[in-house]
Parts: structure tokens; sequence; C-alpha cells
């Protein structure tokens, strides 16, 4: 009787135990790419010069923390999928230089930046011959 009552309190510590890492893991998936005080303020396509697309330039703020963040994300035949992907984003001067670079099965960053009252330079690149660049944008 009480190795039953035993294994019957053992089952009940383990489904407890694996609820609470379920619930546990949900905030954090919630949270985005960047954190959870970011929003997203631009998305931008990247593109060869014949227009077919290959990633995906997307642009954070968080009021909060008075940060930029900027991730690179692959497109069609680069989605979820390892190539190469670089992000980076600085201040509109070229200061605070933040990059991430490499082979990457999803997306390359976050990077960040602190830019207040400036506005912000980001570029990404999928493959390593096609980048998008934006410079001034995003204007704190």
């Amino acid at each position: 009787m009480r190795t039953r009552k035993l294994a019957t309190l053992l089952a009940g510590a383990a489904l407890a135990a694996s609820t609470t890492l379920v619930v546990g893991a949900a905030p954090a998936s919630a949270a985005g790419p960047c954190g959870s005080s970011y929003s997203r303020v631009g998305v931008y396509p990247i593109s060869r010069g014949d227009g077919t697309r290959t990633g995906t330039l997307e642009v954070y703020y968080s009021s909060s923390a008075r940060k930029n963040c900027a991730l690179t994300y692959g497109y069609g035949p680069y989605a979820n999928t390892t190539s190469w992907k670089r992000v980076t984003i600085s201040r509109g001067d070229g200061s605070g230089e933040d990059t991430n670079a490499g082979q990457f099965k999803y997306y390359a960053g976050p990077v960040y930046v602190s830019a207040p009252g400036q506005c912000i330079d980001v570029a990404g690149t999928v493959p390593g011959w096609v980048t998008r660049e934006l410079n001034n944008v995003h204007c704190d």
C-alpha cells in the first residue's frame, strides 16, 4: 500500500513539475526577439536587383530602454535554412555600431543601439551579396 501511495505521489509531482515548466516557458516566447519591452517599428524586404526577395530586415524600439534593435531573417530559399545573414545597426552619425553576421539558420541579430534624439542606420544582408540599407530612419 505504501508503494502505491509513493508512486501516486511521485507521478503527481512529475505532472506538476512538467506543468510548471510549460507555464514557465510561455512568457519567454511572448517576449519577442529583442525582449519584452520592444515593439516592431519597421519591416523591410531585402531583394535582389530583379526584385526577387531574399530576406527581411526588422527594426524594433523600446521606449523604456530607449534603444533600437534589429534582426535579419531569410526569405524564400533562405528561410529556415543555414545561409549567410548579417545585420548592422548604428546611430545616424555611424557611431555605436553593432553587427552580427555568419551562417545562421533563422536570423542574424538581435543587435542594439541607443540613439536618443538621433536617427539610426540599419542594414540587412541575405545571402552574402544582397543588402538593404536604410540611413537616418526611426528618429527618436
